[in-house]
């Protein structure tokens, strides 16, 4: 399930999450190597800046891409200091700068210490700089034993991949779902096939699983489906129209494909004919259920919804 959630997770990014179009990512090795423009060298005991490149992108980029803000004291051509302990500071500085905003959005990254965010090495440096200072806990926020998690290298790793798979999952959470509006999902519950169909609150305390903006989703999902069923497989070449659905989640009620073909068909008629029509209404086997998901993926690619989605 991790690595399902990791894969969509670093697809939607690389497509999305960024100016000027698509920057592939890894998750978590492109995040932590990409963390400035410009690096600070040295040449006959002189320091120098050297830009990067405009196409080094970081995650400061991509926050500022999806919110339109940028962090506090960090600017876009931030350069890291030459020394690596003091690199390394500075790193977990921006760190700690990156968790505080985000969860000052509405983001949940309390668990997501910013140490994990950093390279292994850094991460190690970290380690031996807090392990030395011994700095007195009443003392220090920064350098202190109250949270010094010493892990091996193995299981850093896995952990630095999860949390910087968290950071994304909330960055995705505080500035891209709230972009969902329900103005005009009223609408369509003024059509007679939808009146009786049972309502999804939208109300903040009505579900402990789905954001308000996530049952909205939902809300669009069960409308277009059943104001459209009966018009997208009226000549259906392996059914009858589909039975009426009450969809209340993002998995097991999609996974025929027939709601997401609903969806496309709304805004994409053409592809009735082209491509639903050969739709399984009732599918009960896998072979079924794949021969509709083929088909859904490819009326995805007839209209350049070429967003690496596998069957």
């Amino acid at each position: 399930f991790f690595q399902k959630t990791l894969t969509a997770v670093k697809n939607w990014f690389t497509l999305f999450g960024w100016s000027k179009g698509q920057n592939p990512i890894s998750v978590p090795y492109s995040l932590r190597r990409d963390v400035c423009k410009v690096q600070v060298t040295s040449s006959q005991e002189k320091a120098f800046k050297q830009n990067l490149g405009k196409d080094t992108k970081t995650v400061y980029d991509m926050l500022f891409h999806l919110s339109g803000q940028l962090l506090p004291g960090i600017t876009s051509s931030q350069s890291l200091p030459l020394d690596p302990v003091e690199r390394m500071l500075q790193l977990h500085w921006q760190h700690s700068t990156l968790l505080a905003f985000l969860q000052s959005q509405g983001a949940y990254l309390s668990h997501v210490m910013p140490e994990f965010l950093l390279e292994p090495d850094d991460y190690k440096k970290w380690i031996k700089v807090q392990s030395e200072l011994k700095v007195d806990v009443k003392n220090s926020d920064v350098f202190s034993n109250k949270h010094l998690f010493i892990l091996e290298d193995s299981i850093f790793e896995t952990m630095s991949k999860r949390a910087w798979t968290d950071v994304l999952l909330q960055v995705y959470k505080v500035f891209v779902l709230p972009r969902v509006s329900s103005c005009n999902i009223t609408d369509l519950f003024s059509l007679e096939s939808v009146q009786n169909m049972p309502r999804i609150k939208s109300e903040p305390l009505s579900s402990n699983i789905y954001s308000p903006y996530e049952r909205t989703i939902l809300t669009w999902l069960n409308k277009h489906y059943e104001k459209n069923r009966k018009t997208v497989w009226k000549d259906c070449q392996k059914g009858e129209v589909p039975q009426m659905r009450w969809i209340v989640n993002f998995d097991r009620d999609l996974l025929d494909g027939l709601v997401l073909a609903a969806q496309l068909a709304a805004y994409c008629p053409y592809l009735v004919a082209t491509h639903f029509v050969r739709m399984y209404t009732n599918p009960r086997t896998p072979e079924q259920f794949l021969h509709n998901c083929l088909i859904l993926v490819n009326a995805m690619h007839a209209v350049s919804l070429t967003i690496d989605i596998k069957v």
